[in-house]
C-alpha cells in the first residue's frame, strides 16, 4: 500500500467516522487534529491489508472502497466473504488494544483508501475522550455478538452434517458410524440402571440370489422396502441401523427377551408380506428375513451381544431362515 496523502486533505469528516460518531464539537475538533497527520493510503483490489500473522500498528479506517476478511484473496473468495468493511468502519482495533497479532487476514475487494491511526494516536483518543472509548466499546460488543451468531451459526451446520454423515444413504437408517458412537452409552446405561436391552440381528434371505434375478436397482428398492418396514415396525425409543450389505440392526433398549421376541416375530411377518413391484406377466417377488435375538447379560459389552444376536442369526438361518431364533 502507499501513501496518497493526510487525512487532512482527504476531504473527509471525522464525524463520517463510525467510531467518532455521536460526539461534541468541541471534541470532534480535538479529535480532527490529532487524526490531520495520519497518512491515508490505497490498497489496490485483492490487496492484503491486514495479514492474520502480523501485529496491530495501528488501526485502519476504510475512507472509499470496500474490505474482505477471507482465507485468500481471490476474487470470489472476497466477494462470498460474510465480513465485509465498509466506508466510514475501521478494522483492527482489538490488535491495537492488546497488542496481539491479528485473528484473520483481511484484503481488499475493491480499490480502496484506508486512514491509517498508528496505536498511541488511538491511545491518546481513548483517554482524552470518554466518548471515543463509549464508541470503541459498542464497536467492539457489536464485533463480539456478529462472531458469537456465527460461531453458533456453523455450529448449526456442522451438527448438521454430523447428523447427516450418521445415517445410511440407501435405507436412511442409522448407519456403523452411529452404531460404534451410541451403543456403548446405550449398554452403559443399561447396566447402569439394571434394565434390560435386546438386539435384533436381521439378515433378507437369499439377496444375492434376488439381485441376480431381479438386477441391483430393484435389490435397492427391496432393501429399502425391509428398511422401511423395520422402521415402522418400531416404537419411538427404539433404534436400526444397517450394519452391513442386507444385514440391518435393531436395538431395542427397556426390552427383555419376551417382548423382543414379539417385535422380532412382528417384524419378521412384515418383510415377509412385503411386494417389491407389481406386473400383471410375473409373480410379484417377496422377500423373508432371518432374525436372531439377544438380551443384553451382566458384565457383557456392545460386541459380545452382537455376537450373541449374530449367534442366534444363524441358528435362523440352519433351521431354514424366514424365521426368528434366540
Amino acid at each position: 500500500m502507499e501513501q496518497i496523502r493526510n487525512f487532512r486533505d482527504s476531504g473527509f469528516k471525522v464525524s463520517d467516522i463510525e467510531l467518532f460518531s455521536n460526539i461534541s464539537a468541541s471534541e470532534l475538533k480535538s479529535i480532527t487534529q490529532q487524526l490531520n497527520p495520519c497518512p491515508v493510503v490505497k490498497a489496490k483490489a485483492g490487496e492484503i491489508v491486514i495479514d492474520s500473522h502480523s501485529t496491530g500498528a495501528c488501526l485502519y479506517v476504510v475512507l472509499r472502497g470496500t474490505l474482505a476478511q477471507s482465507s485468500n484473496t481471490s476474487r470470489r473468495q472476497l466477494e462470498n466473504s460474510s465480513i465485509q468493511y465498509f466506508a466510514g468502519e475501521c478494522i483492527g482495533e482489538l490488535s491495537v488494544l492488546d497488542e496481539e497479532a491479528h485473528s484473520a487476514t483481511i484484503a481488499a475487494l475493491s480499490d480502496a483508501e484506508l486512514l491509517m491511526i498508528d496505536a498511541a494516536t488511538v491511545w491518546r483518543l481513548i483517554d482524552e475522550s470518554n466518548s471515543v472509548a463509549r464508541n470503541l466499546l459498542q464497536l467492539l460488543s457489536f464485533r463480539l455478538r456478529a462472531t458469537n451468531a456465527q460461531l453458533r451459526n456453523r455450529q448449526k451446520v456442522g451438527e448438521f452434517y454430523r447428523q447427516l454423515s450418521m445415517v445410511d444413504g440407501l435405507t436412511g437408517l442409522h448407519n456403523r458410524s452411529w452404531l460404534n458412537t451410541q451403543l456403548p452409552g446405550l449398554i452403559e446405561n443399561a447396566h447402569a440402571t439394571e434394565t434390560d436391552l435386546s438386539i435384533i440381528m436381521l439378515d433378507l434371505d437369499y439377496f444375492k440370489k434376488f439381485n441376480d434375478q431381479h438386477g441391483h436397482l430393484l435389490g435397492d428398492e427391496a432393501l429399502q422396502a425391509a428398511a422401511k418396514t423395520v422402521s415402522g415396525g418400531l416404537r419411538p425409543n427404539d433404534f436400526a441401523a444397517r450394519y452391513g450389505g442386507e444385514e440391518m440392526i435393531i436395538i431395542l433398549p427397556n426390552t427383555g427377551k419376551e417382548s423382543a421376541l414379539i417385535v422380532a416375530e412382528r417384524l419378521c411377518d412384515r418383510i415377509r408380506q412385503v411386494k417389491i413391484f407389481d406386473e400383471e406377466e410375473k409373480a410379484l417377488p417377496h422377500i423373508t428375513a432371518s432374525l436372531g435375538l439377544a438380551t443384553l447379560a451382566a458384565n457383557q459389552d456392545g460386541s459380545g451381544v452382537i455376537a450373541s444376536a449374530d449367534a442366534a442369526l444363524y441358528r435362523a438361518k440352519n433351521m431354514g431362515r424366514n424365521q426368528v431364533a434366540l
